[in-house]
């Protein structure tokens, strides 16, 4: 594995400004992470990152020939994680689907649109909502699979947030890989046992399945959805109130997930998830702002006590390979300097063309 200069660790001073480096790269998974990322996986419930080896195995394999570009843009999966350089372990995940929505596996949701009742004999109107049963077979690219070790939570490198924006720097470095509309499904509130209230309330009494083994059996096999769910509006004033209560929320887990999409351009878009009643989130990909800011540049040399005035992911792609740091930077315009360690890490050289990328 990379390894990276632990005076990255450190704090630095600048200009009276507190910028943090970090001993943790973020980089595209390879086979030698299948121990560590089981082991993570294992800590969660992501039936997108299952705690099942076979799954991880097949996922790496797909992600390496994605990042290589041997993958046309409707198989291609890209699965990066973050790396501590001090115990060499993974430590956090995430993940781009460039194609979520084909002919052969198309994308189905449902749409929350109004419906307006009114009865002149009686004076009394009513604003409906309803459920309406959506097929995309030209989907968008989705994003998911955001995990991080419950030991490494809550520490000043904010390492979810890392994880989670180096997937807009890559889209960014290569936009023509993926879709012109980036998803998420975010997760819904989840009782015991992960039970799902929507699923029981309206999943349940059209399948006769379990929301559990539907949500796995629609990982590979969507037919089910189509043949039987509703082709009709649903009211969710049918629905019993646990189910309405938690239609289109988000749960507490995932609140800061929410929070940090919202602050890059995704909005809710009224449509959610068929088994959970999660929320669906999105944007056009060249609004989101980590996209927008992603600019080639050429990096510079570093003086011996050099000046770093903000962070920024600095990243590459060598011989199919993609490593990235959230990093101290001073920024010259078409050239940046980072400090030794960022070079180390990136495996990188003065003079090589990089990429770089603000979060705001």
């Amino acid at each position: 594995m990379n390894k990276i200069n632990r005076t990255m660790g450190q704090m630095m001073s600048v200009g009276g400004a507190t910028v943090t480096g970090g001993n943790f790269l973020l980089r595209g998974a390879q086979p030698g992470d299948l121990r560590n990322l089981h082991d993570l996986a294992g800590q969660f419930s992501l039936l997108n990152l299952p705690a099942d080896k076979k799954v991880l195995a097949d996922k790496i394999e797909r992600s390496v020939a994605s990042f290589a570009g041997e993958l046309p843009k409707n198989e291609a999966e890209y699965l990066f994680v973050c790396e501590d350089s001090e115990t060499d372990t993974v430590v956090g995940s995430s993940l781009i689907l460039a194609k979520h929505g084909t002919e052969e596996v198309p994308h189905y949701y449902f749409k929350i649109v109004k419906r307006n009742r009114f009865s002149e004999d009686l004076g009394v109107g009513f604003i409906h909502q309803v459920l309406q049963l959506k097929e995309d077979t030209d989907g968008p690219t989705e994003i998911g699979g955001l995990l991080i070790d419950r030991s490494y939570r809550r520490r000043p490198e904010k390492l979810g947030k890392q994880i989670s924006m180096v997937r807009f720097l890559y889209m960014g470095m290569h936009p023509e890989g993926f879709e012109k509309r980036v998803l998420c499904e975010l997760t819904p509130p989840l009782g015991d046992g992960g039970r799902s209230e929507f699923w029981e309330a309206l999943g349940r009494r059209f399948t006769g399945l379990p929301y559990q083994e539907a949500d796995l059996i629609s990982q590979g096999n969507k037919e089910f959805i189509s043949s039987l769910f509703p082709e009709e509006d649903i009211y969710l004033a049918l629905l019993d109130s646990r189910a309405r209560l938690v239609l289109g929320r988000v749960g507490q887990d995932t609140r800061p997930a929410q929070h940090l999409l919202e602050s890059i351009g995704f909005e809710y878009l009224h449509e959610v998830d068929p088994f959970d009643g999660g929320p669906h989130y999105g944007a056009d990909l060249s609004s989101i702002t980590v996209v927008k800011n992603t600019r080639a540049v050429v990096l510079g040399s570093p003086a011996e006590r050099h000046q770093f005035s903000s962070n920024a992911f600095v990243g590459l792609r060598v011989d199919g390979e993609f490593r990235a740091i959230w990093t101290p930077v001073d920024d010259r315009g078409s050239e940046i300097v980072v400090p030794n360690g960022t070079l180390k890490a990136l495996q990188a050289s003065v003079g090589d063309r990089v990429f770089c990328s603000t979060v705001a």
